[in-house]
């Protein structure tokens, strides 16, 4: 929103302003709502109103920004919240589809289970498993629910394609098992409980169960081991080992502890068609995973928490499950191409929201502006809280420079959109971890953070820019946030005004010409080249250098057909291995291909114009045919290869002369030679 906009300001929103609101809508320009408490009645009355042509949006600014000691400063951050609201929509994404039938296998102790089932079952088509134990609660007499038994081998897949594995080896068949309770109270030692299973371990082959059960025949212990399977829709898991250890768990499957109601309502609302966004896109020319079977970069692989990424090295890329992908991001943070990018929302329109955020801000006369990434969820209420106990003199608030931005994961921007808020005025970018995400989320941000810093403490630009603060409770969160200003971070002299694009290198290009132009430390000051932590793809630089050694180097260049981001190139008119600096990401494909061994990654920031130009890596003199005197290789390839194969039987005489022609003069010599036994002879 422009500064000197008039706007007709209503202080009582909540509900008593109903009715402007209400004439607010069929005037065509954007509505916004600047209190979220009442967003469920806006958002009803704008469904129901007629004639509404204006597009609702809804703003926090009172917990963010009201509600703090710092209130009375926090108008330039007010206007920067207020202006970010009315961006557009973004674009939709493509969609994830799921159906369920609401098939449910509950696993866990029979008599928990068949309280689960009980409470799901007018909603839900429930199975159970029963997982044992003692035996001593049992279960219902009555037979309401199938039930299977056994132990659990495997559980795959999501909501609506589930599949379940186990191996049937109890001597007691539930399908037969009549539950008369014959066969408790025959056994000798006591090893049939009421769930109707019989611990091996304690039996000691008296047989009696055998005789009690009679007709039912449900007990045999000659029947033979088998391993089922089937499928289902939903998963509700109540045994003491989760069947699922992910930290991002798939869609549909479900944890009970066995009191808490939201966990079974949200399984009786799972029955359906539903829909997620497609959070990722990816390019496969990008990405620097596999070349010729050759493994580089697993960062995405090594980070994800739902196992949704997984290698397809025969095709030299990574695959995707979107149905097992939960959004967070960080596969898109810790790329090193940007093969895959985050796409709800997209980087440029994320980048414009951040752009709109600070430029505003600085407008509006705001001093050391500070974005704070968090997410929709934790994130959100956190914020909310401390705004609320800074309302009742508890705690501080959040700081009248600081700028809270709601993300669907804080995973899911990285050193691209960082610098970039740092080009564009950020004096601090700081992602809010809650202990939601993924311990290995936040070691990623963490490893990314550390790049990027020691950029700009390279480039001159002092201070902590770049944070991670963890905070579960709201004291916390405001401690964590009153530390940030024993820090002074120095920002580009002039705010950037480019915009964010879509291809992680091009943004990350442009912010690092700016933060390179108006570094502190001057043109003559700057050094050749910074620094940068080393390590694996997604933990180290994703800028640097590789360095070659020349003695051992054959030129063969097997590093530039790795290449995924055409830094290694090759020159058609001599034998060259050149290299633009530019364009590395530090994959490790050309070390990992290169059959002598002679390539090292240098991770660093080249400061001079070199970075974008090619350089000469390594060179030698061709080598001539022997017979028509064209160069068809090089001349230390060449007598690599004749100082291995001398020795050799098959490559003695005129056979170890061939190897000094080209392939065309090697053919015509073959067959002009008068010793040698030709195809056409026989």
């Amino acid at each position: 929103m422009a500064l000197d906009e008039k706007l007709t300001l209503h202080s009582t929103l909540c509900r008593r302003d109903a009715g402007a609101f209400l004439q607010a809508l069929p005037s065509g320009d954007d509505v916004v709502v600047a209190c979220t408490q009442e967003k469920q009645l806006f958002t009803a009355l704008a469904e129901q109103a007629e004639g509404t042509v204006s597009v609702v949006r809804f703003v926090n600014i009172r917990e963010t920004g009201g509600w703090s000691r710092d209130a009375q400063d926090a108008t330039p951050k007010l206007a920067a919240l207020l202006a970010a609201a009315r961006l557009p929509d973004p674009e939709p994404v493509p969609t994830v589809t799921y159906k369920s039938a609401g098939r449910l296998l509950v696993v866990g102790p029979l008599a928990l289970a068949e309280r689960a089932a009980t409470l799901l079952g007018d909603t839900l088509d429930v199975t159970i498993f029963s997982t044992g134990g003692d035996g001593a609660a049992g279960g219902m007499q009555e037979r309401r629910f199938p039930v299977l038994a056994g132990r659990p081998s495997a559980l795959t897949g999501w909501l609506g394609a589930f599949t379940f594995a186990w191996t049937q080896d109890n001597p007691i068949d539930l399908d037969l098992c009549t539950r008369c309770n014959a066969c408790v109270e025959a056994c000798p030692e006591g090893a049939i409980g009421l769930d109707y299973q019989i611990d091996l371990a304690r039996c000691t082959s008296h047989r009696s169960c055998v005789k009690a059960c009679g007709a039912a025949g449900a007990i045999q212990f000659g029947r033979e081991v088998r391993t089922l399977s089937e499928s289902f829709d939903l998963v509700l898991d109540l045994g003491a080992q989760p069947l699922v250890t992910l930290h991002a768990p798939p869609q549909g499957y479900f944890r009970w502890d066995g009191h808490s109601p939201d966990t079974l309502l949200k399984l009786r609302e799972m029955v359906g068609e539903f829909e997620k966004p497609k959070f990722f896109t990816y390019k496969q020319s990008l990405c620097a995973h596999s070349r010729n079977t050759q493994v580089g970069c697993n960062a995405c692989i090594d980070i994800c928490s739902a196992q949704a990424v997984s290698s397809d090295k025969a095709r030299q890329k990574i695959t995707v499950n979107p149905n097992l992908c939960v959004g967070c991001g960080a596969c898109t943070t810790v790329c090193p191409t940007g093969a895959l990018s985050y796409a709800y929302p997209r980087v440029a329109e994320q980048g414009l929201r951040f752009k709109t955020l600070l430029s505003t801000y600085a407008k509006a006369g705001g001093k050391d502006a500070v974005l704070l990434l968090h997410s929709q969820q934790q994130g959100q209420k956190l914020v909310e809280q401390l705004g609320r106990e800074a309302r009742l003199k508890h705690l501080h608030g959040v700081p009248a420079n600081l700028i809270p931005v709601a993300l669907w994961h804080t995973a899911s921007t990285g050193i691209d959109l960082w610098l970039s808020a740092v080009a564009q005025g950020a004096s601090q970018v700081v992602v809010l971890a809650t202990g939601e995400e993924a311990p290995d989320y936040v070691r990623g941000l963490e490893s990314q953070m550390a790049v990027a810093q020691a950029v700009l403490q390279g480039l001159g630009y002092t201070g902590t820019h770049l944070r991670v603060v963890r905070s579960e409770t709201a004291a916390a969160l405001d401690a964590g946030l009153q530390s940030l200003s024993a820090t002074r971070q120095r920002v580009p002299a002039v705010a950037a005004r480019f915009a964010a694009v879509q291809e992680k290198r091009s943004t990350l290009d442009m912010a690092l010409d700016h933060l390179i132009t108006h570094a502190p430390l001057g043109a003559d000051a700057l050094p050749e080249a910074i620094a940068l932590p080393a390590g694996a793809p997604g933990t180290g630089a994703l800028l640097g250098s590789i360095t070659v050694d020349t003695n051992a180097c054959t030129l063969c260049l097997s590093c530039v057909s790795a290449c995924p981001a055409s830094a290694l190139q090759d020159n058609a008119a001599l034998p060259q291995l050149r290299f633009i600096e530019k364009n590395c990401v530090q994959c490790g494909l050309c070390a990992t291909t290169c059959p002598e061994n002679a390539i090292e990654l240098v991770p660093r920031l080249l400061l001079t114009p070199a970075r974008r130009e090619a350089r000469v890596l390594n060179e030698t003199k061709p080598y001539a045919c022997v017979r028509c005197a064209k160069p068809f290789g090089t001349l230390k390839a060449i007598e690599a290869m004749l100082g291995k194969l001398a020795g050799h039987a098959m490559f003695q005489g005129e056979a170890l002369e061939r190897l000094k022609m080209c392939s065309d003069c090697r053919v015509i010599d073959i067959y002009s030679a008068q010793n040698e036994v030709k195809v056409t002879d026989l």
